[in-house]
């Protein structure tokens, strides 16, 4: 096989510093060194255009690696901190692993920048500020409800972007009312991460929607992926509203229980609206009297909270609505980051 036109994909560890991970990822981006391997990726070798390779399950739990080139990720990086009105020298702090997009997305910005980006992925104690950070809702939450500290450094700076998952309202109003700067952004490893920036896409990105509603973008920060007319289609649900997107939830979201559709993204919704101290995930299990049965989790120990949700569930959407069960847990189970793996809590209902 002719590997004249590829290039190597070096994958680092938990034993590298951010240091090496920032001079490995400039030197992929430059084509000075190997392409960058981002989470468990197996492949060796990649075109010579692509500087990163991801490995993402994304919401299904189907393993996949997404190979993205330098000028997509730099488009990107470019693209968020124009929208940020960020200047050289600004800093990024990096709250996120750098086995997802996500965290390597802060690096690429903080280069673009010409800073260093502060680690403060295991930070304790009073943290230092920066001007720009990104985060999940986990995070968000936790920031609100325990981490004085973590909270103090979103509240400092100009601006904090909130993606990777679903965004409740709720959650979204409780982190402004605090006084934090919240951005909701949109995208995957596909897009190069976030893409949509509070219902607006970046620059030269374009979105529309499907005639069935499904979201397709298109731009310069599309990895290399199978497209239709040079769009990329999504598996989310979307409406776009005075120019805005809305993002609805995934098209494969809706389940079918005793002939009933319930919208598992709803469920969550209605639970947070009334619960928004919780964090909650709604998913489902084949049944053979309901053809597929619902199931809530949610994090805590607090055993009348199981009739609460159930009460709240039935009298909002009706009988059909209640759960099969409501599982307790200490702690939420995810894939990828910030995203509540159902294939996992559907294991735990079936043990």
């Amino acid at each position: 096989m002719d590997t004249s036109s590829h290039r190597e994909v070096r994958t680092l560890g938990s034993t590298h510093t951010l240091a090496d991970y920032v001079s490995a990822l400039d030197k992929a981006l430059t084509a000075d060194g190997p392409a960058l391997g981002c989470g468990p990726v197996h492949s060796t070798s990649v075109r010579s255009d692509i500087s990163l390779l991801v490995a993402t399950s994304g919401s299904t739990g189907t393993p996949k690696e997404i190979a993205i080139t330098s000028s997509a990720l730099l488009a990107s990086a470019a693209a968020s901190n124009k929208f940020l009105n960020a200047s050289i020298g600004q800093t990024w702090s990096l709250l996120l692993p750098l086995t997802h997009i996500a965290g390597i997305n802060v690096l690429i910005r903080a280069l673009k920048l010409e800073s260093t980006p502060l680690d403060l992925r295991s930070h304790v104690g009073t943290y230092p500020h920066a001007d720009y950070t990104a985060i999940v809702p986990t995070q968000l939450f936790n920031a609100l409800n325990q981490n004085l500290d973590l909270l103090k450094h979103l509240q400092g700076a100009t601006a904090v972007l909130v993606g990777g998952a679903s965004l409740s309202p709720e959650l979204r109003a409780q982190g402004i009312a605090a006084g934090i700067n919240i951005i909701s952004t949109y995208g995957m490893s596909e897009t190069c991460g976030g893409c949509i920036y509070d219902g607006v896409a970046l620059d030269g990105v374009v979105f529309e929607l499907n005639d069935d509603g499904r979201i397709k973008i298109s731009g310069p920060v599309l990895a290399e992926v199978e497209r239709e007319n040079g769009w990329f289609v999504t598996n989310d649900l979307g409406k776009i509203v005075d120019g805005k997107l809305q993002v609805l939830g995934r098209s494969d979201d809706v389940i079918i229980s005793g002939g009933e559709n319930i919208s598992l993204s709803a469920i969550e919704s209605l639970i947070n609206a009334k619960f928004p101290e919780l964090l909650v995930a709604a998913f489902s299990t084949p049944d053979d009297k309901w053809g597929q049965a619902l199931h809530v989790a949610i994090a805590s120990r607090d055993e009348k909270i199981k009739s609460e949700v159930s009460e709240v569930l039935i009298q909002s959407l009706g009988l059909h609505a209640k759960p099969k069960s409501v599982l307790l847990l200490d702690k939420l189970p995810e894939i990828g980051v910030g995203k509540v793996d159902r294939i996992s809590l559907a294991k735990l209902v079936g043990e």
